[in-house]
């Protein structure tokens, strides 16, 4: 099992980085998964664009904007 990060609002909306560890507890009731951002090839790497308009990268592996964009998230949920 991964690490999972949730946040819990008032009134009960659960927010989080979704990860497969997570679809049982998905599988009990309504949920919704949304893109938090676009991960694209871009100058000869890759770059994550964010839904508020943030640009992460380019960085040279894929690998390394999908995890710079988990920890970009993980700063958004903590906030």
């Amino acid at each position: 099992m991964s690490e999972v990060f949730l946040t819990i609002a008032d009134g009960g909306k659960i927010t989080g980085i979704y990860s497969d560890d997570l679809a049982d507890l998905m599988a009990e009731g309504k949920s919704t998964t949304t893109r938090a951002s676009n991960v694209e090839p871009a100058d000869g790497g890759w770059k994550a664009t964010m839904r508020d308009g943030t640009v992460l990268g380019p960085f040279p592996l894929r690998g390394s904007a999908l995890a710079a964009e988990v920890e970009y998230l993980k700063g958004v949920l903590a906030a």
